[in-house]
């Protein structure tokens, strides 16, 4: 291997665990500066710490709770299911995702401890700073996962579950934060009333969060795929590459119903150009069948290179 290989390595090394940091960093302050001091929840594992973090105050002395802090109790839930899942379905975690939740745990525990942070943030109402926090803990979780990290989790709990049942990550997702926050309902000491609004902002957390997330990992990037059934379709991939300067790809198919052979024309295209291509199908073909569908990624000429996958 050459020096400039092993350059280009470290360097990108240094930028992935770098840009890692940064979405730790901003995870964290989301969560310790904007919905920490709201009473507010969230969902995943650090709600989960969030809620436990408020049942020990409860029962614990203020000398030993300065030590358990928000990011100590995420380290060991995640520390905790890390071996639970080690033991279940293998030893093959990722460096990064331990790097994240380590690092993720050291900062908010500064953060928490510091006490720097707990007003910082004076936003007019409640539901505001909620949907910062938000905002912010997504755009800090969205740059680990565009450089292979993660922050355990539910990510951990999906490995488990799926060892043994096959369940879709989203509805994992799903059905962990609605418990988590809903959970924050039976936290001794604190007013119904209160707490029911904990929750709901909880939801609106999560619901941002989420949003921003996949906003991010997909970005401009966001593509298209067209499929369009028309007895022309020779004219109409010839109008999708010299009207609209877009690639077309001819697909043998068969009507079931008819059982007739014909050709199906798919387009590939980024989302903000789906009008136009829509607008060239129109004028060759009135009556094609069309349908348009929301791809995540799309590799190769054109679009997102796969090497930097």
């Amino acid at each position: 291997m050459s020096n400039g290989n092993i350059s280009s390595i470290i360097l990108r090394g240094v930028k992935e665990y770098g840009l890692m940091t940064v979405g730790m960093v901003l995870y964290s302050f989301g969560w310790i500066a904007c919905i920490l001091p709201t009473g507010s929840v969230g969902g995943g594992a650090t709600g989960l710490c969030l809620i436990l973090h408020h049942c020990l105050e409860q029962i614990l002395p203020g000398t030993v709770m300065q030590y358990l802090t928000i990011g100590v109790l995420v380290f060991i839930v995640n520390a905790v299911l890390l071996i639970i899942a080690g033991f279940i379905v293998g030893w093959n975690f990722g460096i990064k995702t331990v790097f994240c939740i380590t690092i993720l745990s050291a900062i908010m525990s500064y953060m928490q401890s510091s006490g720097l942070f707990n007003n910082l943030v004076h936003l007019p109402d409640v539901i505001s700073q909620v949907v910062l926090g938000g905002i912010l803990a997504g755009v800090g979780v969205a740059m680990a996962f565009r450089q292979g990290g993660s922050t355990g989790g539910t990510d951990i709990v999906s490995m488990i579950i799926n060892k043994f049942h096959t369940i879709s990550y989203g509805r994992i997702v799903m059905v962990s934060d609605f418990v988590i926050i809903s959970s924050s309902l039976l936290i001794p000491g604190k007013e119904f009333t209160d707490a029911l609004a904990g929750a709901i902002y909880g939801f609106v957390f999560t619901a941002v969060f989420g949003y921003t997330v996949d906003l991010i990992m997909a970005g401009n990037s966001q593509s298209n795929q067209i499929f369009i059934v028309s007895r022309d379709y020779q004219a109409m991939a010839d109008a999708i590459l010299y009207k609209a300067n877009r690639g077309a790809t001819v697909i043998d198919a068969q009507g079931w119903y008819s059982k007739r052979e014909s050709k199906v024309v798919m387009v590939v295209c980024r989302k903000r150009d789906t009008s136009m291509i829509l607008k060239v199908v129109k004028s060759v073909d009135p009556d094609a069948f069309i349908s348009v569908g929301s791809v995540m990624g799309v590799y190769g000429k054109g679009f997102n290179a796969l090497n930097k996958v």
